[in-house]
Formats: structure tokens, C-alpha cells, sequence
């Protein structure tokens, strides 16, 4: 359960959505925008590392 509690903190930290709205995406749907948070994030990383 607190795997859920921290992809639904996650996504609603990043992109400003209701923890509802988040809580109700289907499983799959939720993860995968947790995917691409943490890709967009590591994309950024490297970024500023490279300055």
C-alpha cells in the first residue's frame, strides 16, 4: 500500500493533479506516468551536469 501512497504523492507533485485524480487512474496508467516523471527528471539531471 505505501507503494501507492508514494506514485500517487509522485505524480501529484509533479504535474499539480489532485492525489484523487491520480488514485483513480487505473494501475498501469499510474505507473507509467511515474515512468516518464522519472525520465523527464533524469533527462533534466543530466542536463544540469552537463553545464
Amino acid at each position: 500500500m505505501n507503494a501507492l501512497y508514494r506514485e500517487v504523492a509522485f505524480v501529484a507533485y509533479h504535474f499539480h493533479w489532485s492525489p484523487d485524480a491520480v488514485m483513480n487512474l487505473e494501475h498501469f496508467d499510474r505507473r507509467r506516468w511515474v515512468e516518464e516523471i522519472s525520465a523527464i527528471n533524469q533527462r533534466m539531471n543530466e542536463i544540469e551536469t552537463e553545464r
